[in-house]
């Protein structure tokens, strides 16, 4: 694919996103990151020469590899892996513009420690398991408002912006429309809260539908890597 026929497929997929977003006001912001995971960097160059400037990454390692070939951009890195306890210390010194995984209290007071023994704070954003599957991390969402409290008064090294979740692992639409619903309305009841990620590649219309202000995007975004 040439940059101009990359360009073109890549404006077919923000003309969605806008469709999606008008639907639910001219006044509702949708940002898009991109997941780069399964790509190198010049995958990652291509994509940021025609505007994209915010990109995921599920390891430490991968991130930090990145971010070191790709320091001369004005890049925005967001973590959204499951990040392991020994690895914390590793992502602290990487800086991320936003840890979108935060999925139980116990993690975030670990985070909150060494952020305090290294005297830096880190934005993030407290993962929900809204479809209660096994196969994934995050809080129950019956406990999730009180856990999001319990993380902003506990752990003043980290600074919560909002939510994140993955809709429910089904082809059903009713079932994963329920889980960003759910999702959503948590979100709503949460003081100060400004982020709701929710929706990848294969959902993303439905959860902006369902008011997600933050997708995540990969496969769509790099076709054929």
């Amino acid at each position: 694919m040439t940059q101009t026929e990359y360009k073109i497929y890549i404006d077919k997929i923000v003309e969605r996103i806008e469709r999606a977003r008008i639907l639910v006001s001219e006044h509702h912001i949708v940002k898009v990151v991109a997941v780069s995971k399964y790509v190198d960097t010049e995958a990652v160059k291509a994509l940021y020469a025609i505007g994209q400037r915010a990109f995921g990454e599920n390891k430490v390692q991968d991130m930090k590899t990145k971010m070191e070939t790709l320091e001369d951009l004005p890049l925005e890195w967001h973590f959204i892996g499951s990040l392991q306890k020994n690895k914390i210390n590793q992502l602290i010194d990487l800086d991320p513009f936003l840890m979108q995984s935060l999925h139980s209290l116990e993690l975030a007071q670990a985070l909150d420690k060494r952020l305090e023994a290294k005297g830096k704070t880190m934005e993030c954003l407290l993962q929900i398991n809204s479809a209660k599957e096994e196969t994934k991390s995050g809080v129950m969402p019956e406990a999730a408002s009180d856990i999001y409290a319990q993380i902003a008064e506990s752990c003043p090294r980290i600074d919560l912006r909002g939510v994140m979740s993955i809709g429910a692992h089904t082809e059903n639409n009713d079932h994963i429309k329920q889980s960003f619903e759910t999702t959503r309305k948590i979100f709503d009841g949460l003081k100060g809260a400004e982020i709701c990620s929710m929706g990848m590649s294969g959902d993303f219309e439905l959860a902006i539908a369902c008011g997600s202000t933050m997708v995540r995007l990969g496969s769509l975004l790099f076709p054929g890597r």
